[in-house]
């Protein structure tokens, strides 16, 4: 009896690879095995991102590609899956415009998938079935030691940018009992770090125990109760949702690690109300202020979009001051993408030269600031936890409190292990240390 292989590609979002994961351990269950080469797969699926217009079109590029590569195989031999966002968002026009695609499954009902496949009686399935999925999925850990877990999904927030309110629904929060289920699975696996995750995640109003709604401020220290869990950490955050309980568990929570994901998107009032983000940019200060109370040494991380409609020289001067201002340890920042669906995409774009030229001066601060700060753990001690092989022989690669990439070489295997290490040399991305 020949065994069945599934090959899973991950596009975008941290949310996406939490996705994938559940999608490979639901195929696990039908008596697949994982294959990382996509010409031994029976089963192939792109669980895709629809945030920004080269994403969707790197979906069709792969679709091709995949195409190609089994040309000679026959169509009963493999099965070609499209998930994710861009099905979400695409689904008959997937079909239409790639009809070597079996089936289309939206983020909410991947878990339909299974015997979709089986039963060949559908071939989209778009629906919005948050409260169903989770109670469908299947929990295997898919690391050794740091685990993603998605306790809310969507979006109420209706950014004039963004089509995650379309292609993933409304706020929906899993209960702390179901949540607490799920990390119970991993901690038996020996996993210590737990990322709790959500596209609003301190947006976050699951109901506890007594039948009441609790915040995540409330999730935290529950998760924290768990002895083997030494980490938690939490992305992605939106300014208008950080309330005081939350901003208070960083300071109070020795296992909230000092990292925080806060996108704020523009340094300027003029933008950031075009963006319809509902905070200001003195409101998003005050936050950070109340932060730094709570906890002096927090790391803050962030996302720009560089080039939104409308944006004038002095709207831009206004986010580098911002970003000087604040003084990020890391931020992601891309040129806007007008995304079909969304009311920015009726907006007049700006030259893309103009943006091209307000992306490259942005990112050579970021860079900047994001050296300096790796910068100044030269010679300092610092807690790691190892997570992966390096690619170089005995070399291993793990994470600081404040998310930071280091790598060191050590006869010893440390997956899995925290070390204290002497920070030796900085990189613009990484450190390296010595245990």
């Amino acid at each position: 009896m020949n065994t069945k292989k599934i090959f899973v590609k991950s596009y975008g979002c941290q949310m996406n690879v939490y996705d994938s994961n559940r999608i490979k351990d639901l195929f696990f269950e039908e008596g697949y095995v994982i294959t990382n080469d996509i010409k031994d797969a029976n089963l192939i699926v792109l669980n895709t991102c629809h945030i920004r217009e080269k994403a969707a079109e790197k979906v069709y590029s792969d679709i091709g590609r995949i195409k190609k590569i089994n040309k000679k195989k026959s169509k009963d031999d493999y099965k070609l899956v499209v998930a994710g966002c861009v099905a979400q968002a695409e689904g008959v026009e997937i079909q239409k415009r790639a009809p070597v695609v079996d089936f289309v499954v939206g983020p909410q009902a991947y878990h339909k998938l299974p015997n979709m496949i089986k039963n060949e009686d559908i071939s989209i399935n778009d629906d919005f079935l948050q409260n169903e999925k989770f109670n469908h999925l299947v929990y295997n850990s898919s690391n050794s030691v740091s685990e993603f877990v998605s306790i809310q999904e969507g979006c109420n927030k209706f950014c004039t940018f963004c089509v995650v309110p379309y292609t993933r629904g409304a706020e929906f929060s899993r209960s702390v009992e179901d949540i607490q289920k799920e990390i119970l699975k991993y901690k038996e696996k020996g996993i210590q770090e737990i990322i709790l995750l959500g596209q609003n995640v301190n947006a976050y109003h699951g109901i506890g125990a007594d039948g009441k709604t609790k915040d995540l401020a409330y999730l935290i220290n529950k998760v924290s109760e768990l002895d083997t869990i030494k980490r938690i950490r939490y992305m992605t955050s939106h300014p208008i949702d950080m309330s005081d309980s939350l901003i208070q568990v960083h300071g109070t929570n020795k296992k909230l690690m000092p990292f925080l994901h806060l996108p704020i998107q523009s340094g300027s009032d003029n933008v950031i109300k075009k963006m319809n983000r509902k905070h200001t940019v003195k409101q998003y200060l005050n936050i950070i202020e109340k932060l730094k109370l709570s906890r002096p040494d927090i790391a803050l991380s962030s996302d720009f979009i560089v080039g939104f409609p409308g944006e004038t020289d002095k709207d831009f001067e206004e986010t580098m001051k911002f970003v000087e201002e604040v003084k990020y340890v890391i931020a992601y920042s891309f040129m806007f993408s007008p995304r079909p669906g969304t009311p920015a995409f009726k907006l007049k774009d700006i030259d893309k030269k103009i943006k091209k030229a307000r992306l490259s001066a942005l990112q050579s601060l970021l860079k900047q600031q994001q050296a300096e700060f790796n910068k100044s753990f030269i010679d300092k001690e610092m807690d790691i936890l190892f997570e992966k092989i390096g690619r170089y022989k005995n070399q291993y690669i793990g994470r600081t409190i404040y998310n930071q990439s280091v790598f060191t070489k050590h006869k010893e295997n440390l997956i899995n292990k925290f070390k204290k290490g002497i920070i030796i040399k900085s990189t613009d991305f990484a450190l390296e240390c010595q245990v």
